[in-house]
């Protein structure tokens, strides 16, 4: 019997494909109801995130959130107001265009869900009286309810990737922190026993459609697609 295939593997769960959860211990989520003002009391680093975190302590507890950019331990954030300065939290009726916000919330009191990573930003770009229009980092526009919270500013950490990583060892803890399996090898370069692109014979493969009832290690290649074939125009 042949090994198993990654897909395969995965699913089974063992140690290798197991992310640390001390790593995500931390849930990056503001609490639905803010008031009043809040205090930066530490700024960390967690290993399953992109970027530093803020523990900010207000008068009903603590909570966490990507810090921004020049924060500092010990500023203080407002939530709520018109009071546009780095850190706050105000909802999107509330912020002017061509602000700069980050951990925008999806829907109105969930804590937070687009945008996170380290030295991201999105942009205001129209409030009118039933939503308010995003423009996101991948250069598209998003709607979003007038009540929806964001943070002003950049999130921090954006210089983590000019560094060079150096060694291939950096790279592999780096990205099990993470969960992620590193160094990924080419379907079309494995045997034949462990993927179903893998032999020596036709390395030039097309894409192939895997059955919509296939298995967890058939299931590769295009999955479900809508159509195939070269688009007419």
């Amino acid at each position: 019997m042949g090994k198993r295939i990654i897909v395969q593997a995965r699913g089974h769960g063992s140690f290798s494909y197991r992310a640390r959860r001390n790593a995500f211990r931390i849930k990056l989520k503001y609490p639905r109801a803010l008031e009043g003002e809040g205090t930066v009391i530490k700024l960390t680093n967690s290993p399953g995130h992109f970027a530093p975190l803020a523990e900010v302590k207000y008068d009903k507890g603590v909570f966490y959130m990507p810090a921004c950019r020049g924060m500092i331990e010990g500023q203080k954030i407002k939530f709520g107001g018109k009071e546009i300065a780095s850190g706050n939290i105000l909802q999107l009726k509330d912020i002017p265009v061509k602000t700069q916000i980050y951990d925008i919330e999806s829907r109105p009191g969930d804590g937070g869900v687009f945008i996170k990573t380290g030295g991201s930003s999105a942009v205001v770009t129209r409030v009118d009286e039933k939503k308010v229009l995003i423009l996101m980092p991948s250069k598209k526009e998003k709607e979003f309810n007038l009540k929806c919270k964001a943070v002003v500013g950049i999130v921090a950490g954006s210089g983590r990737l000019d560094k060079p990583i150096v060694k291939a060892g950096k790279s592999f803890y780096i990205k099990k922190t993470r969960n992620k399996l590193w160094p990924r090898t080419s379907a079309v370069k494995m045997n034949v026993i462990d993927h179903p692109f893998g032999s020596g014979r036709g390395k030039r493969i097309k894409s192939k459609i895997a059955k919509r009832n296939a298995p967890a290690g058939a299931r590769v290649g295009l999955i479900r697609p809508s159509r195939t074939g070269k688009r007419k125009r």
